[in-house]
């Protein structure tokens, strides 16, 4: 399968997901008179050319060209609106940020998705009609993008970074929560259980955008890389419990017990029912499928149905979808299939992960921006300041150098995607309301935008470290 199908896959993946929120099909009536319609059905079905000269005349006298071509332009209209529309304008974006952005503009590719959903979004020019179809979609994005970072690990290598995933990551959630909690009920003055959900949720950081950032800087195997991803992988098992709690929390917080053995529950059975399958499903159906000559198209299908599979077994067991698809990845690194597989799922990957970034722009608020500038930039510049200053702390303290550690800081400062998650959860259940909701999506959107400016701030410390040294 060339990548041109697989664009052109993704592309009717979108029509169609978009297409069911269009309004019913009503076909307008181009005929422009009684006399036309009269004339039209006094043609005998057999074809009498006698018949039908009269008719033919009346349908020549009665035509009215410029009412056809409006009609025409009208149905046009009708037909692009909706599902359609959002497909092309989500697609065009794709297709042309990159080039604009690399060789015209010299910027990160994330920040014109970003620019792009702030223009074209809700609180924009409000052209993407169907926002909720165009965020299930970006999430997908997510999702393929985890289980390809679990394609380029192992078991083994998974427990060689225990000590970065369960002792680093596991002291840098700690403290950011904890000092965010405290921050947000003994200075701000919020409420105990809004005060937990707000530290749960902001000490995590973007898989989307930190991983993308690592990628491209060709950094997943340093040390660097991999104490940073081994701090996200800490956040995303993380997700779990912070869920589960948020509804207790908006109950009066009885019961965090039972909630907590629930979540541990649950994570054993996801682990232990993905471990058998791979153990003794994936091997064997993947390999019956790679047995055909002609499998590119199967093979694609395959692994789209497998981290599909996997996230929604996590994702109905209660716990983060991308789990499911990370540890759907980790299973197939071991096998001889990797390297196709990592092949064949990049196209998808990336340009749903594209528009992860773009629907990131939905949610930034120039309006609440300007009317509460000194709030909000405070509030930015304090979260990932402090973000910075306790994962690198935490890196310090597990023995990295200090331009090592500065730099995963850095890297590690914005808030993550699975922030919008626990605060729309929040807001449904009245933990939180409408102001703080608002104000705080604003937040992190807005520190999910200064990413790339931090990952170059500090690549800069990085580089005068080695100079230094040198």
């Amino acid at each position: 399968m060339t990548n041109y199908t697989k664009i052109l896959v993704t592309g009717a993946a979108l029509f169609l997901s978009c297409d069911a929120a269009r309004p019913t099909r009503q076909l307008p009536d181009l005929r422009s008179s009684a006399a036309l319609s009269r004339a039209w059905l006094a043609v005998p079905r057999g074809g009498d050319a006698s018949a039908a000269a009269p008719a033919a005349a009346a349908v020549s006298k009665s035509v009215d060209i410029f009412g056809i071509v409006k009609a025409a332009l009208k149905s046009l209209k009708h037909e692009t609106v909706g599902g359609r529309s959002d497909a092309l304008l989500l697609l065009g974006a794709t297709a042309f940020n990159a080039p604009l952005c690399k060789r015209v503009l010299g910027a990160s590719p994330i920040l014109g998705f970003l620019a792009a959903g702030v223009a074209l979004g809700p609180r924009g020019l409000n052209l993407v009609q169907d926002l909720h179809r165009t965020e299930l979609l970006a999430d997908l994005g997510v999702v393929l993008f985890l289980f390809e970072m679990g394609i380029h690990l192992s078991f083994k290598t998974l427990v060689a970074m225990r000590r970065d995933v369960f002792g680093l990551g596991g002291l840098q959630f700690g403290a950011t929560a904890a000092v965010i909690y405290a921050v947000a009920h003994h200075a701000f003055k919020v409420s105990g259980a809004a005060s937990v959900v707000l530290g749960g949720a902001l000490a995590l950081s973007s898989s989307a955008f930190v991983l993308q950032l690592l990628k491209d800087g060709d950094q997943m195997g340093t040390k660097f890389g991999k104490s940073s991803f081994g701090v996200l992988l800490l956040q995303d098992l993380m997700v779990v419990p912070l869920l589960v709690v948020t509804p207790i929390l908006a109950g009066g917080g009885d019961g965090v017990s039972a909630a907590v053995i629930s979540a541990l529950v649950r994570l054993v059975m996801a682990v232990v029912s993905i471990s058998l399958i791979g153990k003794f499903a994936l091997g064997p159906v993947f390999g019956f499928v790679e047995g055909d000559k002609d499998h590119q198209d199967s093979m694609v299908g395959l692994i789209l149905a497998t981290v599909m599979g996997f996230s929604f077994l996590t994702e109905g067991l209660g716990l983060s979808n991308t789990l499911g698809a990370f540890l759907a990845g980790v299973l197939l690194s071991d096998t001889p299939y990797r390297h196709e597989i990592e092949r064949e799922i990049s196209p998808f990957r990336g340009i749903l992960v594209g528009l992860f970034f773009f629907s990131v722009g939905f949610e930034i608020d120039f309006q609440l921006i300007v009317s509460k500038f000194g709030l909000v930039s405070s509030l930015v510049v304090g979260l990932m300041a402090l973000k910075t200053a306790i994962a690198a702390g935490a890196c310090r303290a597990f023995g990295l150098d200090m331009p090592t550690s500065q730099r995963i800081g850095l890297l590690l400062s914005q808030g993550g995607e699975f922030a919008f998650v626990a605060f729309r959860l929040a807001l449904k259940l009245g933990v939180m309301d409408d102001g703080l909701t608002g104000l705080m999506l604003t937040v992190v959107a807005l520190t999910m935008a200064a990413t790339p400016f931090m990952d170059q701030i500090g690549g800069q410390i990085a580089e005068k470290a080695e100079k230094k040294i040198q």
